[in-house]
């Protein structure tokens, strides 16, 4: 299902009476930060955002989200179209009871899996939030990957990624303490690698993408799994570095 609906612009990978799943594109924002937003930046759905209850009131009623992804991280994103659904699965969210992946495309060359457990730290100045590792700390903030690819020659690798916790700018922070920031990384990246990418490879984005989430259904209790396909970009690069996606 890829018709756009009155409820979003963007490409609808599920609906029911209960549920809206989105692929987010990158640059579009999950809702607006304040009510000055600029008009010109879209959000992932459509109508006034209500900030404390977090719904979108818009044409055609009134959408729930549940959770948020970042403006440049592109994929599957999850909204309620009834307050008792959004409640149920918000719920499962923070019962961590939610399966979350991602695709990363990262400079050099991990190791074939491994946990990165690190403790994070928030700041927020000047109207940007800014997520730094401190060490000595118990950590607050835990992921889980496999690697799927290596490119030599372009230095780039992508890696399947299990969100264990939901921190801001988690995995791009993590991967960058360990030397392996993601491409396209406009604040924690490598900027020189990312000058070489947008020339050799035309990439002009953060190369993050949330591939899928599981839960239960929150009407029929069923283990459910929502998948957002790569955006067009994101699988051209894949193809050019003969990364195979399964």
């Amino acid at each position: 299902m890829s018709e756009v609906a009155a409820h979003t612009f963007c490409p609808i990978v599920h609906q029911d009476r209960f549920i809206i799943v989105v692929n987010k594109p990158a640059g579009v924002l999950s809702h607006p930060n304040s009510a000055k937003i600029d008009p010109k930046i879209r959000c992932a759905f459509e109508g006034r955002y209500d900030l404390d209850q977090k719904c979108f009131d818009g044409p055609t009623g009134k959408v729930w989200l549940i959770h948020r992804l970042d403006q440049d991280t592109s994929g599957v994103l999850l909204a309620a179209l009834d307050e008792r659904t959004a409640e149920k699965c918000r719920a499962l969210f923070e019962a961590n009871a939610v399966q979350k992946h991602y695709l990363a495309f990262i400079r050099g060359c991990p190791p074939p899996q491994d946990t990165w457990l690190d403790h994070l730290s928030i700041a927020k100045a000047a109207g940007h939030v800014r997520t730094s590792v401190l060490k000595g700390r118990p950590p607050n903030a835990e992921m889980r990957y496999q690697l799927l690819g290596h490119h030599a020659g372009h230095r780039l690798s992508l890696i399947d990624i299990a969100l264990i916790t939901g921190r801001t700018h988690q995995i791009r922070v993590q991967s960058a303490s360990r030397q392996h920031p993601l491409a396209g990384d406009d604040v924690y990246g490598d900027f020189d690698l990312n000058r070489r990418l947008r020339q050799q490879l035309g990439l002009k984005r953060l190369a993050l993408h949330a591939r899928q989430l599981t839960l239960k259904h929150p009407a029929s209790g069923y283990q459910t799994t929502l998948k957002a396909p790569l955006p067009a970009d994101l699988a051209a690069l894949a193809q050019t570095l003969e990364f195979k996606i399964v």
